[in-house]
């Protein structure tokens, strides 16, 4: 057995599996809890993977940062670090299985960003549908920093400093991938093949809209669940919804498609033959709007309780949140300082 034991056998086969994993990279931008839109888009897909894949979750402090309401408001930010990585938990990403890092303690991502910049034309980057329609949204006019411009850049580098083969995003967020791709594309070309094209992976419900009809759920447009939502705030949140304008009284026939509260059923209802059901009735005008908006209640309310009650947990011991946080941080540094030493060498910036 070439001198080894069928124990250190076993051992080495274990690790050669582990180094050929595949690697999920994910994360959430540190402005605030996470909510019911963030699980849709991403959280519930990087829940389901963490079993198969490697999973790097980035806080991104440093993106924050690109906003105007959050430069000037670093301890949001700060906070948010802890807020984050307790949503990520509270919702079912086991600590063992995941490297959970800020942006900010990465600063070979940084280099690593300025070195991409260099293969992305100005107007590449301002053609990206996601920056205009935050511009436009969050009426930026042109007050837009270059940091908000460079945002999908510094993504990239968050990516590809691991070398991630999966991204589970939302659905705003594949431009930003799409262009990851083509900066991992252009550096294989130039300079040898070093970076798989990572591909995303969006969620089941591609975006989920505002509780007030907007077309996307948003913490700086007031239309969320947050994930630890309390419940009496949770029901009245709900029972506010926005649904059909043009339904009057009960026995109106109403709208289903495009309506938020069946599509929040669609995405939180395990129970379909009543939510099939209630879209039947609806249609034909022989169930009111309050009705439809209790059975809502009752199903965010039964998915939210245990994710509050663990969210509660993690409150009380933050001392634990801190230190997950810091182990994968050292992971992910070791990974990220391999990387950029590799790209370096391949850009002969590695003379001194």
């Amino acid at each position: 057995m070439d001198g080894k034991t069928a124990q250190q056998q076993s051992a080495s086969q274990k690790q050669t599996a582990k180094n050929n994993q595949k690697r999920i990279l994910t994360g959430d931008n540190a402005t605030g809890k996470l909510h019911i839109g963030h699980y849709v888009g991403s959280l519930q897909n990087r829940v389901k993977l963490q079993h198969d894949y490697e999973t790097f979750i980035i806080i991104a402090d440093m993106h924050a940062l690109a906003y105007p309401k959050y430069v000037k408001n670093p301890e949001t930010v700060a906070r948010s670090v802890l807020e984050v990585t307790m949503g990520n938990l509270a919702i079912g990403m086991v600590p063992e299985k995941t490297y959970f890092f800020p942006e900010s303690a990465i600063p070979e991502i940084y280099e690593l960003g300025i070195i991409f910049s260099m293969l992305v034309s100005h107007n590449r980057a301002l053609r990206n549908p996601t920056l205009k329609e935050e511009i436009r949204d969050k009426n930026m006019g042109d007050k837009f920093s270059v940091g908000f411009i460079n945002f999908p850049i510094l993504q990239a580098a968050d990516i590809l400093c691991v070398n991630a083969d999966l991204v589970p995003v939302g659905e705003d967020q594949v431009p930003h991938v799409e262009l990851t791709r083509e900066i991992a594309r252009r550096f294989n070309s130039y300079y040898g093949e070093t970076f798989v094209e990572p591909e995303p992976l969006v969620g089941e419900t591609a975006r989920l809209v505002g509780l007030d009809g907007n077309a996307k759920m948003s913490k700086s447009l007031g239309n969320t669940i947050y994930l630890n939502e309390p419940e009496e705030s949770l029901k009245k949140k709900v029972m506010s919804m926005y649904t059909d304008p043009n339904r009057i009284h009960p026995t109106d026939p109403g709208t289903v498609e495009g309506n938020p509260v069946f599509i929040y059923h669609d995405a939180f209802n395990p129970n379909k033959e009543e939510v099939a059901d209630l879209k039947k009735r609806y249609r034909e005008g022989s169930v009111g709007d309050v009705e439809v908006k209790e059975k809502l209640y009752k199903a965010l309310s039964d998915f939210l309780a245990p994710v509050r009650e663990k969210y509660a947990y993690y409150e009380g011991h933050l001392e634990e949140v801190q230190e997950i946080i810091e182990a994968g941080t050292v992971k992910t540094r070791k990974e990220a300082q391999e990387t950029l030493a590799k790209v370096k060498e391949r850009l002969k910036l590695d003379l001194v």
